[in-house]
């Protein structure tokens, strides 16, 4: 069976690399209900307070410095090595780089305003989109691929953790936007470390 990577959202199987099936997002912490106070003659309405856990920002960056510890220590040979059959170390970060860019697009999206529409949607099967995308990361030389991945996962990160607490609020499990970059990167970090372990 060949070897393929999917998004975090998806579970490959036995065979395949595993990808957690821990769907984080921002958790919204209870918040106070709407207060409604009436003084006499008048009414004065107090709007709710939201409050977002962002963890998923220290996770990130946590993921993001250990990224970047590995590229840094890898050589142009390591980062050519294969993971597996089909998958180089830098092409691993380059799949990495890939599912960044898309949390990318669609957070700056929603710093816009703009709404996600049904075409924002992650497809129920990946698997096309990784095996398509595969060939074109290989093509890429191995540190400029590691470079990009590194810098794609910092302005993903930035974005991210900039946008306000009311837009993290309405993501659920079946936003397309997932902020919690950290799980993806991390399975794919360990297989890396795995790989070129001594």
């Amino acid at each position: 069976m060949k070897q393929v990577f999917r998004h975090a959202r998806r579970d490959l199987g036995s065979a395949q690399l595993k990808h957690s099936q821990d769907l984080s997002k921002p958790h919204r912490r209870p918040s106070c209900p709407e207060l409604v106070r009436v003084y006499g003659d008048a009414t004065v309405q107090v709007a709710r307070l939201v409050v977002v856990d962002r963890s998923f920002v220290a996770a990130n960056a946590r993921e993001l410095a250990r990224m970047r510890a590995v590229v840094s220590r890898l050589s142009d040979r390591q980062l050519g090595a294969m993971v597996n059959e089909y998958w180089s170390v830098a092409g691993v970060l380059g799949h990495i780089a890939f599912w960044d860019g898309r949390a990318l697009y669609l957070a700056g999206k929603l710093e816009r305003g703009e709404p996600f529409t049904a075409s924002d949607n992650e497809p129920e099967d990946v698997d096309w989109i990784n095996d398509s995308s595969r060939p074109l990361l290989h093509a890429i030389p191995p540190r400029a691929l590691a470079e990009l991945a590194v810098s794609i996962a910092e302005e993903t990160d930035e974005i991210v953790a900039s946008l306000p607490d009311e837009m993290l609020a309405g993501l659920d499990e079946t936003s397309p936007l997932n902020p919690v970059r950290a799980n993806h990167r991390g399975e794919h970090l360990n297989e890396i470390e795995a790989a070129i372990r001594p």
